[in-house]
């Protein structure tokens, strides 16, 4: 988050990180599928429709061997089902289930509280971004 402001950024995006809280809504089989990640157990597929980074599973390797022998988005469509989301990340299935999350999820080793992540990720950020030269920061400070 620090290098994001510095060079003018206003926030950063991490969905993934609060995927991995108590508070989340996922699945504690999704939640300890994250723990257990790398960064290379995700892979980017679905390009067709709209582009989903997943943990590779069986539901994974059917979508991905449908789109390496040219599936068009209407196959693909047929292929991925309804509510592949819902069961992976939601109900759990890690297997026939869809479960997205970004590649950031090979960092995550822990599931704290959200309120906790908070502030331990405002406090880093202003540690560092107070270390840094004035100049390096692009973003105007009110």
């Amino acid at each position: 988050m620090a290098a994001a402001i510095a060079l003018g950024a206003e926030g950063v995006q991490i969905g993934t990180r609060f995927a991995a809280t108590i508070e989340s809504s996922a699945h504690e089989h999704f939640k300890q599928a994250m723990l257990r990640s790398s960064p290379t157990d995700t892979l980017l597929i679905l390009r067709k429709l709209i582009p989903a980074r997943v943990i590779k599973n069986t539901w994974f390797e059917r979508v991905f061997a449908a789109e390496k022998e040219g599936a068009t988005a209407d196959e693909l469509l047929r292929i991925i089902g309804e509510k592949r989301t819902k069961i992976g990340m939601f109900e759990g299935d890690l297997e026939e289930g869809e479960l997205q999350i970004g590649q950031a999820v090979g960092a995550i080793r822990d599931l704290p509280a959200a309120g906790t992540l908070v502030l331990d990720i405002a406090r880093d950020c202003e540690m560092i971004l107070q270390g840094l030269p004035a100049k390096i920061i692009q973003r105007e400070r009110v």
